[in-house]
């Protein structure tokens, strides 16, 4: 590409950009914003505080210790706990417990008997 194209595109794409900013400084929107961002920024600055000790302020998180708050993130995230199928082959009376469907004897059971019968040799399902 020459030097005089890569120029009138560059020069195309600033205009692009200015009619742009000028669009969205005419945005009442981005007006309140800003606005609202320089009324905190001076409350700031008159209680000599800085932004994260207004995060802090305003987290809803509870500041607990370490340990409690590390056992209870454990027990709310991720997904919960798979309910215990037991399964007993009418055949060879093998139980089988699982808590997936991806068990190994449960998968050779369904491929010799099929899903639906495995699935009435369901005995009970424990949380």
């Amino acid at each position: 590409m020459s030097l005089l194209s890569e120029y009138m595109k560059k020069e195309q794409l600033l205009k692009q950009l200015s009619d742009e900013l000028k669009q969205l400084e005419g945005d009442q929107r981005l007006k309140s914003e800003l606005d609202f961002k320089e009324r905190l920024e001076a409350l700031m600055k008159e209680f000599n505080k800085s932004a994260s000790d207004v995060i802090d302020m305003l987290d809803p998180k509870p500041q607990d210790s370490g340990s409690a708050s590390k056992s209870n993130a454990a027990s709310t995230s991720g997904r919960r706990k798979r309910k215990l199928k037991i399964y007993k082959n009418p055949h060879t009376g093998e139980v089988v417990e699982t808590r997936g469907g991806n068990q190994k004897t449960l998968k050779v059971w369904k491929d010799e008997h099929g899903a639906d019968t495995v699935e009435s040799w369901l005995v009970r399902t424990e949380d």
